[in-house]
């Protein structure tokens, strides 16, 4: 068991709960920096189009498994073209005000706006595969209709909204725009709907559960890419960098975890109320695990996204603590998620299930790309194949991403 719970048995205070806390005040005056963190230099040159989470060879390589009628691709693609976000009858449901109380509740247009995200995502690649250009055109209907009317995100999860839904239209864009052969008159004004509507509302982060700052900045990220704007993938790569490290826990972090300054958690008593309830700290567990999965299962996929848009960008996050942090996770939460009992050391010995279907994308990039063993991930993942949607922001990644090599 870690020192730190044994002091907190005693009822002592070590001396290195000081260090922790002058620690993170020198964050916050700005004497310090997270290990890994990058500045202004994050953004490329020139953007890579399709470039946000699926890049071209990622997409010829799918598209190229479901012709040939192979597995799993073949099985995800007939899961998702049978879903309701391929309805070749869907109608969009726009609002100018999208009002979302706290779990969605009020719901004024909230699944409304996550769910056509999803489907215009949805048809854009099932566009890309099939070239039946009827999804095409569905994928720009939806788009259109939104940029027409949408103006404002209101109440408590407005941030949140705005972030889960801001990731799948940047997405569904990105492969319309740049491998549609038909004209979509309207990107201009879905380009300035990402920019006035969505931007604004993401980019400063929140200090709310860390799978909140880290879904507003993949769509933040994503829609930078689509936009070609520098300077905001490079303030949202930054908050990443900085609420990745604050969401996982690594052993090298020392007694603690680390912290975002903002939220001045200068001792370990807020550090552990945040980390509900939890005093233990063991490396893979994240800020939430204590919470429930899915929540976890939200930050965990926002990582791995951004990972996967920053490598497809010419930055490899992979091979840095990202990608540590990333493996980490997965495996710690995938062991508990086939079935290993808690023990009672970890959230008092009950855990809250339901990571959702996140660790595609991880799985391909650190597993497959890199070489590392990722023995409970694989068998997580391999045993949930095809891997859907959440109907928030995640959608098809057995198929976009399972097994890629590209």
């Amino acid at each position: 068991m870690p020192a730190i719970s044994a002091f907190h048995r005693a009822g002592r205070r070590p001396a290195f709960l000081l260090t922790a806390a002058v620690a993170t005040t020198a964050l916050a005056a700005g004497f310090l920096s997270l290990p890994g963190a990058r500045s202004a230099e994050a953004a490329p040159a020139a953007f890579t189009h399709p470039g946000v989470i699926v890049s071209q060879g990622q997409l010829d390589f799918t598209r190229g498994k479901v012709d040939a009628g192979a597995q799993p691709w073949k099985s995800a693609f007939d899961q998702m073209t049978a879903s309701k976000y391929a309805d070749p009858n869907r109608t969009a449901k726009p609002r100018a005000t999208v009002e979302c109380g706290s779990y969605s509740n009020p719901d004024y247009g909230c699944t409304d706006e996550r769910e056509d995200a999803i489907a215009a995502y949805t048809n854009a690649l099932a566009w890309y595969i099939t070239r039946d250009e009827r999804y095409a055109k569905k994928s720009i209907e939806l788009m259109d209709a939104w940029s027409a009317v949408i103006k404002t995100h209101t109440n408590s999860n407005a941030p949140l909204q705005t972030g889960w839904a801001g990731s799948s239209w940047p997405k569904a864009a990105e492969i319309i725009k740049h491998t549609y052969t038909g004209t979509w008159p309207g990107s201009g004004r879905f380009a300035t709907m990402l920019r006035d509507v969505y931007l604004p509302e993401i980019i400063n982060g929140s200090d709310s559960n860390g799978n909140w700052e880290l879904s507003m900045m993949e769509a933040a990220v994503g829609i930078s890419v689509f936009l070609d704007d520098r300077t905001s993938y490079d303030k949202a790569m930054a908050k990443f960098r900085a609420r990745t490290a604050a969401y996982v826990y690594l052993a090298s972090d020392g007694a603690v975890p680390r912290t975002v300054p903002s939220q001045n958690l200068d001792t370990t008593a807020k550090i552990v109320k945040y980390w509900q309830g939890q005093s233990t700290f063991v490396t893979g567990l994240t800020q939430e695990t204590c919470r429930d999965f899915t929540h976890t299962g939200y930050g965990i996929s926002a990582i791995a996204h951004i990972a996967e848009t920053s490598r497809i960008q010419g930055q490899d996050l992979y091979g840095t603590d990202v990608g540590e942090r990333l493996r980490q996770a997965l495996g710690f939460q995938s062991r508990y998620e086939l079935g290993e009992p808690a023990p009672d050391w970890l959230c008092g010995g009950s855990l809250d299930l339901g990571l959702g279907p996140v660790t595609e994308v991880g799985y391909n990039a650190l597993h497959n790309r890199l070489g590392t063993a990722m023995t409970n991930t694989q068998l997580l993942t391999e045993r949930s194949r095809p891997a859907g949607s959440n109907n928030l922001f995640v959608a098809w990644e057995t198929l976009t991403h399972g097994d890629n090599p590209n």
